[in-house]
């Protein structure tokens, strides 16, 4: 079956992703597996180094070398192997059927070149357009992603604007050449909540108006409700919990989910209800402990926790769980609280 037939346009195989240090092996993602359908927007959520980041850098082979390796797993795009792709047709790929918008816009633009020059220069490598004919695209870029008095603002430099416009600026760099699928890297970080909403209200706009897939990793659990369709939480470098985000929200089957969810302000629960934050810290990534690796976070659990780790499996449709108690918690028999 192709890739259109069953409306996967990426599919994630037990990627891992590994980084050789002095003091260690880091596994900053350890078998992860997804896949995305056309015109989707899934989630990716989890504390600073579950391994997001990482996973959305392997899918376009930007980790940096030698220090990090892809050591295993299949990233298939279109039916195609991006991980077998040498240097030359993976360009092809990035900036064009794939784009990413990264975390910082004041260090992924560059301070020397203006923005239009940085945009064009991304339109004419991957478009058999002119200078002109890019420069002309490039105006139309601004305009739909709200740069005011876009015209002006041509020849201006990364420094002159603010943080909400580079992040504009970025947006309108990724979807410059109508990207299938839009990576976006904690796209509102450092932005303040009103230029956050507009952000993201932004990147819903386009995804209609171009019909791309998109990627949205943050550690924001209402971004995740408001816009995604599926959700994947990461911890420690592995998926714990993928489904539909309403089952995320309403129904979570693992305790690192639970945790998550006990630990924001939600308008559903009542105002007596105190937050209940998780305790301890994330383990290290060099030195994985035996077993579950968020069992000494966890008041859930048992002898098995401390043996092996629980397979990621379906406990019921489409609701796949890392946990050796999930179905106790789909049973109702082991209170969430």
């Amino acid at each position: 079956m192709s890739f259109s037939e069953n409306n996967k346009i990426l599919e994630v195989k037990n990627l891992k992703t590994y980084f050789y240090t002095d003091d260690g092996i880091v596994k900053a993602v350890d078998g992860v597996s997804f896949d995305l359908e056309i015109g989707e927007t899934l989630g990716i959520v989890g504390e600073t180094g579950s391994g997001k980041s990482v996973t959305a850098l392997s899918i376009l082979k930007l980790i940096p070398h030698p220090i990090g390796k892809i050591v295993d797993g299949e990233i298939i795009f279109e039916g195609k192997n991006l991980l077998k792709m040498n240097k030359t047709k993976l360009q092809n790929f990035r900036g064009n059927r794939i784009s990413m918008i990264f975390q910082d816009p004041m260090t992924s633009l560059n301070p020397v070149y203006t923005i239009s020059n940085q945009i064009i220069e991304s339109i004419v490598t991957h478009r058999k357009l002119s200078r002109k004919e890019a420069r002309k695209e490039c105006l139309k870029l601004l305009e739909m992603v709200g740069i005011p008095e876009a015209k002006k603002r041509l020849n201006s430099y990364p420094y002159e604007f603010s943080g909400g416009m580079r992040q504009r600026v970025m947006i309108a760099m990724a979807i410059a050449n109508s990207p299938s699928i839009l990576i976006a890297d904690e796209p509102t970080t450092a932005l303040d909540v009103t230029i956050q909403a507009q952000i993201l209200e932004l990147m819903n706009e386009l995804k209609k108006k171009t019909k791309s897939s998109i990627i949205i990793i943050t550690h924001d659990l209402g971004v995740v409700a408001k816009y995604a369709k599926r959700v994947m939480v990461m911890y420690a470098g592995k998926p714990v919990e993928f489904s539909a985000v309403d089952d995320i929200y309403y129904k979570p089957l693992h305790p690192y989910t639970i945790g998550l969810m006990g630990s924001i302000t939600r308008l559903d629960r009542e105002q007596k209800e105190r937050l209940t934050p998780i305790e301890g810290l994330p383990p290290s990534l060099i030195d994985l402990p035996k077993g579950c690796v968020f069992r000494n976070r966890c008041k859930f659990a048992v002898a098995d926790c401390r043996k092996k780790y629980p397979p990621l499996v379906e406990i019921e449709e489409d609701h796949l769980v890392a946990c050796h108690r999930a179905g106790e918690f789909l049973e109702g028999s082991l209170d969430r609280i």
